[in-house]
């Protein structure tokens, strides 16, 4: 075992962008000081006195600089030092310190010999803490004599110290055999010095830093940064920080929805965002543009005022909201942009210019969208450029007026005399003492003024209490805003990161195989192997081809949103060319001598150092000709990626504008002062909105391999115009220019719309006819009139033919649902070939919707269009199959989506086309992990290739110890190799579990085989009114004794226990229908029962309105099954959960035989054999099998329904075998009445149970593991 030492400044990567406040630091410098000055007091003592004193200054230190008020810090058994996870020290324990003298240098580890004492020791506690106290959340484990530091990430002794089968035994023979510490010491030593791998360790000297601690100068405090980011819990613990690219800043945001004027709630379990309820303020920016709306009416002048609401309420919200968006998103990207300018100037505050000083009302913004940042500097008027003059010309079309401000309102339209309320909680605190209201620009200016937006990347301390608002928290409040109806599920970063690198490298790789060995050999089989080959390129045109390669990539998101996986995938693409050594300048000079990584979904960049590589000006120039380049490349690449590799569809034209927004944003991290301006003038940005376009991606009028091209006269010109005006769109920086450009891109598109083929056949149909009634009736017939009976028929069955053609391309040409249709076919030319064909992407990656295809309004054309159409499916199957139709051959899909098509019956159709038209690669089961912060869905990754089923994929599952953290090496340690099957339901399992499933099933019969009958229980339609308490059947059966007949005990599926089930005094009015086979007539509560029937008329109103009824509405609906509910049973829940707390034991099926009533969430099943399969369905193997049929249910648990369970496999015992469980069984009832433990009687029934299936002790492991 070796150490491989990291340097505190490059460990702390992740966390660069996370500066420290000068109270913070000043704090640790004090408590560090003071630590190290006891340090000799601590070596003169006695060695046991001085080693408990040196554990309680370092838990002081610690304590009282960050962990006071978060996490208890304490001793833990015989560990030195433990930081909990919580507050109190029951809480699990995050970090585990071994401690040691620093005169002890026996025992302390060191650089070049780690197996030491200290080593030991940390091994055994590690194990301790990992496998006695269960506890999978360790996060760094840290061996110290206070001097000397080594930081080890948990997850390396994971993977190498807790999956070591010779450790894991060494420490079961520890415990089992009750050894001494010495033992285990000495055995493990020997186990270290024969292990040949190699661990990460941050490694420090805290001696390295005692000048800079001690002296006062404030500029050397960012020489201890990394240091104090180490011990801060965020590193050592993996605390989320507020501005971490996962999280989102909730003050800023709640705030920002109050000056917009929105409001987030909870509405059928999600939450979205809603116009305010309660409290609206007219200052407020969508009530001011309502107003606005109001007053200017323009709805008039949009094309189809339909799409935004029924009604006019509707129409005002939803087109406000869409315009305060488009606003919005512009100040928040000038702030960023200000930020950005006054880093480069190195805090100059001259570059200040979002401001109520500068811009002091809506007349005054509107112009600084428009006749500033839209107008190239010499076309500016001299007032502007005078007032303006450190304010980029940008190009971006972001701030051009867009076609939708044009047809409602723009920004000056608004009031400017609205006085907005502060909220109670605004960070505006100073101002607040002084007035409660503020016009609503300056509320706005002043609210984003209070943030820090100019610190991406610079490491320093902050002097003043600014919480930093970067891009990457941007984005997440992007994406909450956007999803303002649905509920916004923001796919976390450590999701995408994965994806992204995980199918980007393929990808990448099957470019280079492609373009250097051809499509029938393969040059490289792993991306290492691709990296050693670009490794040895030095030549420039070798270099420059390469980029061509990756260039070439085509990457699509379907459902893009707010763009998280487009911004991901831009990052990958540049951090593999950084890889692959390739990644170069426009002249093909590889950039070298910096590191490269992505961290929480950023890109960073630091040199060999670990220095942040910061663009900075200094006397109007760069502070070195390098720190140029490296800018100018980053910008340039991100560029030529944004306009030839990624591209996006949403439905949500918001959607749209947000990302493109973010990508907009990504290249802002990177705009340069050009070197022909003097450094005076940005780098404009380009027109990256041409690829992220607004539509529907399911729906289409065309094909992907429609000739949509035939009947256009010179098309193969048009085509190459077509390709050539997209690309000269995108760099275009004249207004005029780009307006021409994207009114010829319109003509060709719509001209290419019109060559609809179903409307072309039902034309060339009509033709036919028209000629056939012309020759017949009108040329022919000029001169003479036929009224024969006979003609006159077959006239009008031609015209009603042709009138019906007619209605039929009248109703084309309208239909609604190709309003909004996307046009794979021909919308992004750069998937086309030169003959026009559709090529497809190399890569579809994202995170698609998932709700049912029922609340669809294009159920029809989604049924026509889809072979994985279920009605009572989900979204999700049809993203699946348009994605693998856009793929090109060997292109690669990657998803994330709900995993419940898995198993469910509306997933059997995907499934058999996944089976049959893809080559699944890879699945990873979340299973119980809740990956999405909103929804409470299950969750899996599923990843395929457009070719042959090679029926060998790579899969996964999540254990009960997954933690996302490290990701990709989880995944890693996890994978087997599974086969997915055509016609049954998918699971990640390997081959020995799959021949388990394949004998039990031999062994076994299906339940459904079983002679029983399974039914559910009674649906009332109104439980208040039929189900009722102790105390109302009491006062019933007081009234009249009668009333007794038709009141009956009930239990519910929550009821239920495991071989038994809890009366909690509930019982069913059973105002049965009748039962006509029976000549049992319904009940006649009026006449019979009048006392019920006064209960029930004080619920008359809502169970008149009910589904479930009989003749009348006092009766329950009909039960044919009713005289069942009296025989033996078994009953269990529809609905069975695996509860966490493990108090309640699954699977739970209970048994009855007193005649107990039933609610609708319980089945039953009367017949025979009942108590055998009790026993058998409760026992271990039992378990297993439910898990393996029967389908889970997104929330948690499984639906066990008839369909499920009837497919079980269960054993036939002989006569002796089957009386040996009913005794048993008996057994266990007798004791659940007696309220005694019945475990030891049920294990002896899994002992049965392995035996009639002949359970090898292996196969025992595999139907245990997951018990």
């Amino acid at each position: 075992m070796r150490l491989t030492i990291q340097t505190p400044k490059k460990a702390i990567k992740a966390y660069l962008k996370q500066k420290p406040l000068r109270s913070e630091m000043d704090a640790f410098k004090a408590n560090l000081i003071g630590l190290l000055s006891k340090i000799s007091l601590i070596e003169n003592g006695p060695k046991d006195e001085s080693e408990e004193h040196l554990k309680n200054n370092l838990r002081d230190f610690l304590r009282d600089t960050f962990y006071k008020n978060t996490n208890a810090i304490n001793t833990k058994d015989k560990k030195d030092l433990v930081i909990h996870l919580g507050k109190t020290t029951d809480s699990a324990v995050g970090v585990i310190i071994e401690a040691k003298r620093p005169s002890n240098v026996y025992e302390m580890i060191k650089l070049d010999n780690p197996n030491k004492k200290a080593l030991h020791e940390l091994i055994f506690y590690y194990l301790n803490e990992r496998i006695k106290e269960n506890n999978n959340q360790l996060k760094h484990l840290v061996i110290t004599n206070i001097n000397e530091w080594y930081i080890i990430d948990a997850n390396y002794f994971d993977k190498y110290i807790y999956r070591n089968t010779q450790i894991r035994q060494l420490f079961e023979t520890k415990l089992n055999d009750r050894k001494d510490n010495p033992f285990f010491y000495e055995e493990i030593a020997k186990i270290v010095a024969k292990m040949d791998f190699e661990i990460p360790c941050v490694y420090f000297d805290i001696n390295d830093y005692d000048t800079v601690l001690r002296n006062d100068k404030k500029e050397d405090d960012r020489e201890l940064i990394a240091l104090y980011k180490i011990f801060s819990p965020t590193f050592l613990l993996k605390i989320t920080a507020a501005n971490d690219s996962n999280s989102l800043n909730e003050k800023f945001y709640s705030e920002l929805l109050h000056i917009i004027g929105l409001e987030e709630a909870k509405e059928d379990g999600k939450k979205i965002i809603r116009r305010k309820k309660v409290g609206r303020n007219a200052g407020s920016l969508i009530e001011a543009t309502i107003e606005a709306l109001v007053t200017e009416d323009p709805f008039h002048k949009l094309p189809d005022p339909s799409i935004h609401g029924e009604t006019d309420e509707n129409k005002l919200f939803h087109v406000s909201l869409e315009l305060c968006i488009i606003w919005i998103n512009r100040i928040l990207f000038l702030k960023l942009l200000e930020g950005q300018l006054i880093n480069y100037h190195q805090g100059n505050k001259d570059y200040r210019f979002l401001n109520i000083e500068t811009i002091n009302d809506f007349d005054e913004l509107f112009k600084l969208f428009h006749k500033v940042l839209a107008l190239n500097y010499k076309d500016r008027n001299e007032a502007i450029k005078e007032k303006y003059s450190r304010v980029p010309y940008l190009n971006s079309s972001l701030f051009e007026i867009s076609e939708f401000e044009d047809q409602t309102i723009k920004i000056n339209s608004l009031d400017n005399a609205g006085l907005l309320e502060l909220t109670n909680t605004t960070v505006l605190k100073d101002v607040r003492k002084n007035t409660d209201k503020l016009p609503t620009l300056e509320y706005l200016f002043k609210f984003l003024d209070a943030y820090d937006f100019a610190s991406e990347g610079t490491e320093e301390v902050q002097e003043d209490n600014k919480t930093i608002i970067n891009a990457s928290v941007l984005g997440k409040v992007f994406e909450k805003i956007n999803g303002y109806k649905d509920g916004s599920i923001f796919t976390p970063a450590f999701i995408t990161m994965y994806m992204c690198n995980h199918s980007i490298r393929l990808a990448v790789l099957d470019k280079f195989n492609n373009a250097l060995s051809g499509k029938s050999d393969r040059m490289f089989d792993k991306f290492e192997d691709l990296k050693n080959y670009t490794k040895r390129l030095n030549k420039t045109p070798d270099i420059l081809r390469a980029n061509a390669v990756v260039n070439s990539l085509r990457i699509c998101d379907p459902a893009v949103g707010s763009g998280h996986f487009l911004v991901s995938s831009l990052n990958e693409i540049i951090n593999i060319k950084a890889e692959l050594g390739i990644l170069a300048d426009k002249d093909g000079n590889t950039i070298s001598g910096y590191e490269f990584d992505i961290i929480n979904d950023e890109l960073i960049i630091t040199d060999i150092q670990g220095n942040t590589t910061d663009y900075r000006l200094n006397n109007g120039k760069p502070l070195f000709k390098e720190m140029q380049r490296l800018q100018k490349t980053l910008f340039f690449e991100k560029q030529t990626i944004i306009e030839n590799c990624l591209f996006g569809v949403d439905i949500n034209p918001n959607s749209v504008k947000i990302c493109r927004l973010r990508l907009w944003i990504e290249l802002l991290k990177n705009a340069f002062y050009k070197e022909e301006t003097n450094f005076a003038e940005l780098e404009t940005l380009p027109n990256i909105d041409i690829n992220i376009k607004c539509g529907n991606s399911l729906i289409s009028r065309f094909t992907l391999d429609d000739d949509v091209f035939g009947s256009i006269p010179n098309f193969r010109k048009k085509l190459e115009e077509y390709k050539l005006w997209v690309n000269e769109y995108k760099n275009a920086k004249d207004r005029t220019v780009k307006k021409k450009l994207i009114d010829n891109i319109k003509l060709f598109t719509n001209e290419f719309k019109r060559q609809d083929p179903k409307i072309i056949k039902l034309q060339k149909d009509l033709e036919k006819l028209s000629i056939k009634f012309n020759e017949k009736y009108i040329s022919q017939k000029l001169f003479s009139e036929d009224t024969d009976a006979k003609h006159l028929k077959e006239k009008g069955k031609l015209q009603a033919e042709i009138a019906k053609i007619n209605e039929e391309i009248q109703t084309l040409k309208s239909n609604k649902i190709y309003n909004n249709a996307f046009e794979w076919r021909f919308e992004f030319p750069e998937v086309l070939n030169v003959v026009g064909e559709f090529e497809g992407f190399d890569l579809i990656i994202g995170n698609p919707p998932y709700y049912s295809i029922s609340k669809s309004q294009m159920l029809k054309a989604l049924q026509e269009s889809y072979f994985t159409f279920e009605s009572s499916g989900d979204i999700l199957c049809l993203f699946y199959e348009k994605g693998n139709q856009l793929l090109k051959d060997n292109g690669l899909l990657f998803y994330i989506t709900s995993n419940k098509w898995m198993r469910a019956s509306y997933g059997r159709k995907l499934r058999k086309y996944l089976f049959n038209y893809t080559n699944p690669i890879f699945l990873f089961d979340f299973s119980w992990y809740q990956v999405f912060e909103n929804a409470s869905v299950d969750s899996n990754l599923l990843g395929f290739t457009k070719n042959v089923n090679m029926k060998i994929a790579q899969s996964a599952v999540a254990d009960k110890d997954f933690e996302p953290s490290n990701f990709k090496s989880y995944i890693e340690s996890k994978l087997i190799i599974t086969s997915f099957p055509e016609n049954d339901y998918w699971a990640v399992k390997d081959k020995t579990q799959v021949d388990l499933k394949n004998k039990l099933a031999k062994l076994g019969k299906p339940l459904s085989e079983w002679g029983i009958n399974i039914f559910r229980g009674i649906l009332t339609g109104h439980n208040d009114a039929f189900i009722i308490d102790e105390n109302k059947k009491n006062e019933l059966v007081k009234f009249d004794k009668k009333n007794n007949d038709i009141i009956k005990p009930l239990i519910r599926g929550r009821d239920v226990e495991r071989y038994d089930y809890s009366f909690n005094n509930l019982y069913l009015i059973n105002a049965h229908n009748g039962i006509k086979e029976l000549e049992l007539k319904p009940v006649d509560i009026p006449s019979d029962y009048p006392k019920v029937y006064e209960h029930l008329l004080k619920f008359k109103d809502k169970a008149v309105k009910r589904a479930d009824q009989g003749d009348n509405w006092f009766n329950l609906r009909n039960c044919a099954y009713l005289k069942e509910f009296e025989k033996e049973k078994l009953i269990w829940a529809e609905t069975m959960r695996i509860h966490k707390t493990g108090d309640r034991n699954f699977p739970r099926f209970g048994y009855d035989n007193n005649g107990i009533y039933t609610d609708k969430t319980v089945f039953f099943a009367i017949g025979t054999n009942l108590k055998y399969l009790l026993a058998l369905l409760n026992s271990t193997i039992g378990k297993w099998l439910i898990m393996e049929y029967v389908t889970k249910l997104d929330t948690g648990g499984y639906m066990m329904q008839k369909i499920f369970l009837d497919n079980i496999p269960i054993f036939c015992p002989n006569v002796k075998q089957e009386k040996e469980f009913i005794s048993i069984v008996d057994e266990i009832l007798q004791f659940k009445s007696e309220g005694k433990d019945t475990l030891e009687l049920e294990n002896d029934i899994n002992k049965l149970v392995f035996k009639l299936y002949e359970i090898t002790p292996e196969e025992q492991k595999i139907i245990e593991k997951n018990q």
